[in-house]
């Protein structure tokens, strides 16, 4: 019995002694538990955390249809089709183009929109502001915006989206970028972009290529001839000394890569006074002399024609009485030499158009 006891006695203080390792041993363990349990959920609080934005696929407007023999759109369509992007047709205004980008919004932003709308510098854009509005200048643009005729574009663009204008001459016309960049204005600005030089669909040896354009007029059905033209536009143009102009202007095609040909266009200018109500006497005209210095005399006519930087000797002048309108209208004919970029270096090709480039595609 006393032998039991002492056994009971021992084995109770072990069990006594052992208690407090134990329990140290558990309090430890919770303890760590515990400091990688705060390790996971701790966020640094100077982090910061990057979401990809992922764009939506490139988009095209073939904003307007070939006329008789023309294949400008019906061959951008082409190129732009054959390149897999969506093509939208039948949107012929800036209303409908943004319109359509509203309506047809999802959550990633569009990336890359092309507008294709044939176009140069003296003619202006083929694109109407609103639904059988007028053509976009930059004051019928600036009027529709002032107006509020044209549509907001939503929060359906970033700062990396790209409005692309297949438009020739269009960064010559500084003022009208700005204004198209304020039409397209939202949340977060996209990027406006065009070339410099003139955009070429369906070329022979190349399905997309840009070319630096020479311009040379002369009074519509009074043409001095070749000879005195490729003469003037050599003046004109100095520094240029690989083009031969007389032959330039007698080729209508690029028979290889890389050589001038000529396009024409005509530039008509309407003007109507009335004199019904007026105390002011209608001029009579005997000759386009007169005319041209009657012109001259009216500060806001030569207003509007210094805006095409075209001497008034270079349009055909004619004048008619209606009733008790004047009605006089010039037009001038115009051929535009077209040279084709090229590398400068290895095979004889046109460059690439690249719309991140800035020395091809000005940014706005």
């Amino acid at each position: 019995m006393r032998t039991f006891l002492k056994k009971s006695v021992f084995v109770a203080g072990l069990i006594v002694l052992s208690n407090p390792f134990i329990s140290c041993d558990n309090n430890e363990i919770k303890k760590e538990k515990d400091v990688i349990t705060l390790a996971e959920n701790v966020i640094p609080i100077h982090e910061e955390v990057d979401i990809e934005v992922i764009a939506r696929k490139p988009i095209v407007f073939i904003a307007g249809f070939d006329k008789g023999n023309e294949t400008f759109y019906s061959n951008a369509r082409t190129y732009f089709q054959e390149k897999g992007l969506k093509v939208i047709d039948g949107q012929y205004s800036l209303e409908e183009i943004i319109v359509w980008l509203n309506e047809n919004s999802n959550q990633n932003p569009y990336g890359e929109v092309h507008i294709v709308n044939q176009s140069n510098p003296y003619k202006g854009m083929n694109l109407e502001t609103v639904v059988r509005g007028e053509k976009i200048t930059t004051e019928t643009l600036r009027r529709s915006i002032s107006q509020g005729t044209l549509p907001s574009l939503k929060n359906v663009v970033n700062n990396n989206t790209k409005i692309v204008f297949h438009a020739s001459g269009l960064v010559e016309n500084k003022a009208l970028l700005k204004t198209l960049k304020d039409a397209f204005s939202a949340k977060n600005l996209p990027k406006v972009i065009a070339s410099p030089y003139h955009t070429v669909f369906g070329g022979k040896f190349s399905s997309l290529y840009l070319a630096q354009p020479y311009y040379v007029f002369y009074p519509t059905a009074h043409s001095p001839g070749k000879m005195d033209l490729s003469k003037e536009i050599a003046k004109k143009y100095p520094e240029e000394k690989d083009i031969d102009w007389y032959d330039a202007l007698n080729n209508e095609e690029e028979r290889y890569v890389g050589e001038a040909y000529t396009t024409q266009f005509s530039i008509p200018i309407k003007w109507e006074f009335g004199y019904h109500n007026t105390d002011d006497e209608m001029p009579i005209f005997t000759s386009q002399e007169e005319v041209m210095d009657w012109i001259e005399q009216h500060e806001e006519l030569m207003v509007e024609i210094n805006k095409y930087n075209i001497p008034l000797e270079k349009f055909r002048w004619n004048w008619n009485v209606k009733n008790s309108t004047l009605v006089i209208r010039g037009r001038t004919s115009a051929l535009c030499v077209l040279k084709p970029l090229i590398k400068p270096y290895g095979n004889l090709k046109h460059i690439e158009p690249d719309t991140s480039n800035k020395r091809l595609y000005a940014m706005k």
